[in-house]
């Protein structure tokens, strides 16, 4: 920890400078807007109409018990309008048609695949299937809340939207929620290898609690496993070539969270459920934690340069994460919290200079720039 702190107060610390891409910018009239909303509602249309062909298939049990299908259903409904009014727009335009066109003829092949009028009914639950409503969902509500926060308060205000590498972390932010399912059934099975050490004493004691304290137990048990396990990841040869595809992000937004390697994903994200289980909170509690779970995962990679007050030294914030991916030296192996600084202070891996941010993202050795690389990157031999 001192040399850390040495070298922290050494360091010279500089500026992110960020080059402004107008060519690329979300302005009124450029077509751009119209153009990439038609194409993305239609492909969410294609992805909507087939969930509800093939339910059992498409669609994981526990988020089914969450919505209500006739609501998503009109949702569904306007997506498809609306797709094909914003595909219109850029005719009329006359830029980016071409996005509008393709954005048209997927809607039209979701209309001709049954559209909105597909019969609702009973759903077989099978044990495994592709999370396509939880992409759906997730996709819509992150670009709707997480673009809006990173247009109105950013840190970077040159960076657009479609800044380099977009595409990989958006084909990332769709495989790994499409294996939501298989990540629930490795978890449950995992529980149930692990169910001869339940208490039924410590369970009773804990679900005695109020709410709210439980929940607050509930995120500092994950944040400590969570803790930990990263760290495992960074300290570890073998494991960090995993990790590395996460922080081979360059460029930090919303959408950069999304990148992180299959394996990865399915360690950490199972290994936190057995703890959780162990200690047996209310359902409430870990409802509450879910949510608040999956909505810092994302707001911690966005660029937004909102200061959050003294909250920074309770949560995890953008600031105190984006340290986390810088490839500067005093940042390396620092900030492994997910949610409370607590244990990165507790264990001499804490690093937050002031008002500073990172002046660069990566990883210090640079890794392929493909999902397939990217994939067989830890595989193959340094």
């Amino acid at each position: 920890m001192q040399k850390k702190e040495k070298m922290s107060e050494q360091y010279e610390y500089k500026k992110r400078q960020v080059t402004p891409m107008p060519h690329k910018e979300f302005g009124v009239g450029t077509g751009r807007t119209s153009g990439y909303a038609s194409l993305f509602l239609g492909f969410l249309s294609i992805l909507g109409v087939l969930a509800f062909l093939y339910p059992e298939y498409l669609t994981t049990a526990e988020l089914r018990e969450v919505y209500d299908a006739t609501v998503l259903q009109n949702v569904l409904k306007y997506g498809m309008y609306f797709s094909l009014f914003f595909g219109l727009i850029t005719f009329f335009l006359r830029k980016r048609r071409l996005l509008g066109f393709i954005g048209i003829a997927l809607t039209g092949i979701a209309f001709a695949l049954g559209g909105y009028s597909v019969p609702i009914g009973d759903v077989e639950t099978k044990p495994l299937a592709l999370g396509v409503d939880w992409l759906i969902l997730a996709f819509l509500g992150s670009t709707i809340i997480f673009t809006t926060l990173e247009k109105l308060f950013p840190k970077y205000k040159d960076q657009v939207i479609l800044r380099k590498e977009w595409q990989l972390d958006f084909l990332y932010f769709c495989l790994n929620h499409l294996l939501i399912s298989a990540v629930i059934l490795v978890g449950n099975y995992l529980a149930n290898v692990f169910d001869f050490a339940v208490s039924d004493g410590v369970s009773e004691a804990i679900q005695s609690l109020p709410i709210a304290v439980q929940a607050v137990l509930v995120l500092l048990v994950a944040d400590f496993i969570l803790y930990w396990e990263h760290r495992m990841f960074h300290e570890s040869s073998k494991l960090w070539r995993f990790h590395a595809v996460h922080h081979s992000v360059e460029t930090m937004d919303w959408l950069a969270g999304s990148r992180a390697h299959v394996v990865q994903v399915f360690i950490e994200r199972t290994l936190v459920i057995v703890p959780l289980y162990l200690i047996g909170p209310d359902k409430a509690a870990l409802d509450i934690y879910v949510t608040f779970a999956a909505l810092q995962a994302i707001i911690i990679h966005c660029n937004v340069g909102i200061s959050f007050g003294p909250l920074k030294y309770i949560f995890v914030t953008p600031q105190f994460h984006h340290w986390h991916h810088s490839s500067e030296k005093p940042a390396i192996d620092t900030n492994y919290a997910a949610h409370t600084p607590l244990f990165d202070r507790l264990f001499g891996t804490y690093h937050f200079p002031g008002k500073h941010w990172p002046a660069d993202y990566g990883t210090t050795v640079r890794l392929p720039r493909s999902y397939l690389g990217q994939l067989k990157y830890p595989f193959t031999k340094e």
